[in-house]
């Protein structure tokens, strides 16, 4: 897993209001959780926060946290809010680890190749299992796990079964759970074509008219004899 360096300095201040000010001044607070002990507030700078994130996959981090200019130290960026409208960051939880001691967590899971299935039957690859989730040590953790479906057919599947063992971490996800799979193209049906304007009007209304009328004539001559 990519590991990056996060500058960080001790908040002292707390609130919401005392949060809203921090952020006003490209700065956004941060929590530092450790086993066994209360979690630190800290605060960090924005712009430099996202550039430090470019390029990565998924919500888990490693990092080298260095707070007030100390000693960095393995932290695991847990958690991150952002603003519902313009997606600034607005909060980050951070884990304190220890490099000899195994980490569980969520990995994107990402699929390689275009099925044949796709390319010579016409079908759809429809992704539905896009996390897994994996024990491993931190130095071990990947960044992404990916899977290769170049040769899936149509209308078959793979499952997290099928994803190749890696001696650096164990898929702790049920094996059975469908990762992907080639559905059969969907076929629009045709309308029913609607009667053309100015037809013939049903048999069974013309003769029904025509009796009717054929009634009516027929009482008349009876009134004027």
């Amino acid at each position: 897993m990519k590991q990056v360096q996060i500058v960080a300095k001790t908040r002292t201040a707390k609130g919401k209001a005392e949060s809203g000010r921090l952020r006003r001044t490209g700065f956004f607070p941060g929590v530092v959780y450790s086993a066994g002990k209360p979690g630190r507030d800290i605060q960090l700078n924005e712009h430099d926060f996202v550039l430090a994130l470019r390029g990565h996959h998924g919500e888990s981090l490693l990092v080298d946290l260095v707070v007030d200019g100390g000693a960095p130290e393995k932290a695991l960026l847990k958690a991150m809010q952002h603003h519902p409208l313009n997606g600034r960051v607005l909060h980050a939880d951070f884990y304190a680890i220890s490099m000899d001691r195994k980490l569980t967590l969520s990995v994107p899971l990402e699929l390689t190749g275009e099925p044949v299935g796709v390319t010579q039957g016409g079908g759809l690859l429809e992704h539905v299992l896009r996390e897994i989730e994996i024990e491993a040590l931190p130095g071990d953790l990947p960044e992404v796990v990916t899977l290769d479906v170049a040769s899936l057919g149509l209308g078959h599947s793979v499952k997290v079964k099928d994803i190749p063992a890696d001696p650096r971490y164990t898929v702790l996800t049920d094996g059975e759970i469908v990762v992907a799979v080639v559905a059969a193209p969907r076929i629009a049906e045709e309308p029913e074509a609607a009667p053309a304007e100015g037809g013939a009007a049903e048999p069974e209304v013309i003769t029904a008219k025509k009796a009717d009328e054929g009634e009516a004539a027929e009482s008349g001559k009876k009134e004027k004899k």
